[in-house]
């Protein structure tokens, strides 16, 4: 039992926003994401979704003097996040210009408390109809973390339209698919927690400057 628990304190909820899909409503990488996301819930986690409309934005200019209304949901939004997870579908061997005009925008996380997407897991997923776009797709995305200094999850889920489908209700068909979403939502979760778990510890534990010279 974790000490939270013993002492009868409730660890607080994380933030997991899920970022993704494509402007066509229903998306098969938007099922995919909503699905990782609900896996998220079920392990405490609070959840915002930013997909389709939401992400239609100007192409990201550096200089710009104003960001839209939607840019500005999506970087408040990461802000405050304590979790990540992205799905795109695979355009031409990548990951899709929308999702890449999404990420653009963390720019403006540069002088963030958390720059980018500093101290935070990140669950990446791809779709396409096929496994070379698929994973070429993910790889991609994963490389655009690692430049935006997240933590891409161990495990990045690659679905390959081919060979796995999805219900009217967006259930996923494939058993083995549907466990690698749970799985990337636990990575994120977990991650989450146990950083939220070592900054608390930080904060309680005086540094070595805080001490006085007779305490060292």
């Amino acid at each position: 039992m974790a000490q939270e628990e013993r002492e009868g304190i409730v660890p607080e909820a994380v933030q997991v926003v899920g970022i993704g899909g494509s402007n066509r409503a229903g998306s098969t990488a938007e099922k995919a994401l909503r699905i990782a996301l609900a896996a998220a819930v079920r392990r405490g986690a609070r959840v915002k979704l930013i997909s389709g409309p939401d992400l239609v934005m100007p192409l990201y200019e550096y200089a710009a003097a104003e960001r839209s209304e939607r840019a500005k949901a999506l970087i408040e939004a990461v802000s405050s996040a304590d979790g990540l997870i992205i799905a795109t579908p695979a355009y031409h061997g990548s990951m899709s210009g929308m999702v890449k005009n999404a990420l653009d925008y963390m720019e403006e996380l540069r002088s963030d408390r958390r720059p980018y997407f500093s101290g935070r897991a990140v669950g990446c997923i791809s779709v396409a109809g096929g496994w070379q776009a698929s994973a070429s797709a993910v790889s991609a995305l994963r490389t655009t973390v690692h430049a935006l200094r997240g933590w891409p999850t161990p495990l990045g889920v690659t679905i390959n339209t081919e060979t796995t489908s999805f219900d009217v209700d967006g259930r996923v068909q494939d058993p083995q698919v549907a466990e690698r979403l749970e799985l990337v939502a636990e990575h994120v979760v977990e991650f989450a927690l146990m950083r939220q778990s070592l900054r608390a510890q930080q904060m309680e534990t005086p540094t070595l400057r805080e001490l006085a010279p007779a305490q060292i």
